[in-house]
């Protein structure tokens, strides 16, 4: 088993900055990558992005460019930092873990609890 812990969220202007954390704890070395996950009122949960155990990085889109994903390996901790924020970014956003059985390779998804991202215009 797997938490997440993520914090940071918040209220910021139109352009401003946030950066999300997640922490996680449990079987750690099980994980193959981790992400992040957002959504908004009335919409599906939608990827963001990601980055796996190598390293390797991606993302969606919409994030590209003003989004950037990281990990502090000492600390089991996954960053979002999130620049030149828009409106529509306005979103829970979710810490995501993943891990894939070897052999079987079943897939086992962790999920925090979510943390509020309000951008205001």
């Amino acid at each position: 088993q797997v938490q997440l812990v993520e914090s940071g969220g918040g209220l910021v202007q139109t352009g401003g900055s946030l950066r999300l954390s997640c922490a996680a704890s449990g079987s750690i070395f099980s994980l193959n990558a981790m992400g992040w996950f957002r959504q908004a009122p009335g919409k599906q949960r939608e990827w963001v992005a990601v980055i796996t155990s190598a390293g390797s990085t991606n993302y969606a889109d919409s994030v590209k460019g003003r989004f950037t994903i990281s990990r502090d390996s000492a600390k089991n901790t996954v960053y979002l930092q999130m620049n030149s924020l828009k409106p529509e970014d306005t979103a829970v956003y979710y810490c995501n873990a993943r891990g894939v059985v070897p052999i079987t390779l079943k897939v086992n998804d962790y999920w925090g609890q979510g943390t509020q991202v309000t951008v205001s215009s």
